[in-house]
């Protein structure tokens, strides 16, 4: 987030910009913290959204962007963790 910025404002601006996508931002789908460098640990806070416009599309530090079904997710290199948060969540696609 960048400093003074709402959460809402953040999603919209990250998912634009990791994704190529606009967003209606709704409501928190949970919140996890993960430990980063230096002892530094990160809030991370995930919500739902709709998508309302663009192109789906990776950014310069992504290999693929792309829709996946819930089958195809346990093929693909997660972060670890990510799969457990988004069930307990119920955020998992159809």
């Amino acid at each position: 987030m960048e400093p003074g910025e709402s959460d809402e404002a953040a999603v919209r601006r990250e998912v634009m910009e990791e994704t190529g996508l606009r967003v209606a931002v709704g409501p928190l789908a949970g919140a996890v913290d993960r430990p980063g460098p230096a002892g530094v640990t990160y809030e991370i806070r995930d919500y739902f959204a709709t998508v309302t416009g663009g192109v789906l599309s990776a950014s310069d530090d992504a290999v693929d962007a792309r829709w996946c079904a819930r089958t195809e997710l346990t093929r693909l290199a997660l972060s670890p963790g990510l799969l457990e948060a988004l069930r307990e969540w119920d955020a998992l696609p159809p």
